[in-house]
């Protein structure tokens, strides 16, 4: 195993001891893992400036206080989670029990209040501007976004990462409600192109203003 590899490899160990055993010393990790407190000491400076693990100091009756260690809110991400397995249980609970049309009101409601929450945020931009502007609100939310401006005036949006991908491919209502979001955002008319919920290799949205934003910047 190559010096990266293993560097990786004791620095996982030490996030799941803590994970399963914390808060630790870095004593007691030493002692897990069978190696020195200097090797311990090092990696977990490293987890700490990467805001994976915090300290805290212990005051004993007798003897130095002690320091120990833990994970942060931030080292949570590092660990599998399968928050999409209990989404689309729940939704098929809700299908099952109340039917596809109740699941649909669920999506439709998640639009309107996305819209309410970033309207605000699009006023008196220009096409450019707003397209700019759902390009950092969807990369906020993991969708890996990017844009970049066609010679014709139109514009392309595509998205790397779906969070909610297994949602998506079963409840194709989740896809129509963003496509829905987006021309509401934009005031533009948009086109999906591409879907990975279908299997593409990205979601390419196609962006085009409306015949009077063409106007107005014809003659502006």
């Amino acid at each position: 195993m190559k010096k990266g590899q293993e560097s990786g490899s004791t620095r996982r160990l030490i996030m799941t001891l803590l994970k399963k055993k914390g808060p630790l010393t870095i004593g007691a990790l030493a002692e897990e893992l069978g190696i020195t407190e200097m090797g311990v000491r090092r990696h977990v400076l490293q987890l700490e400036q990467e805001s994976l693990a915090k300290t805290k100091v212990v005051r004993q009756a007798m003897g130095r206080p002690l320091h120990v260690y833990s994970l942060t809110e931030r080292a949570e991400d590092h660990f599998p989670k399968s928050y999409h397995n209990l989404a689309l249980e729940l939704l098929r609970e809700l299908d099952h029990g109340s039917g596809l049309e109740a699941v649909n009101v669920l999506f439709e409601g998640r639009r309107r209040r996305m819209l309410a929450q970033y309207a605000p945020m699009m006023e008196n931009c220009n096409l450019e501007e707003r397209v700019a502007e759902l390009s950092s609100i969807q990369n906020a939310g993991g969708y890996m976004a990017e844009w970049n401006k066609e010679e014709d005036g139109s514009y392309i949006m595509r998205e790397y990462n779906c969070p909610i991908r297994q949602v998506a491919t079963q409840y194709r209502k989740a896809c129509q409600c963003e496509h829905q979001l987006f021309e509401e955002l934009l005031g533009a008319k948009v086109t999906r192109s591409e879907c990975m919920a279908e299997g593409g290799q990205c979601c390419r949205y196609d962006i085009t203003p409306r015949e009077k934003d063409k106007t107005s910047e014809m003659t502006s």
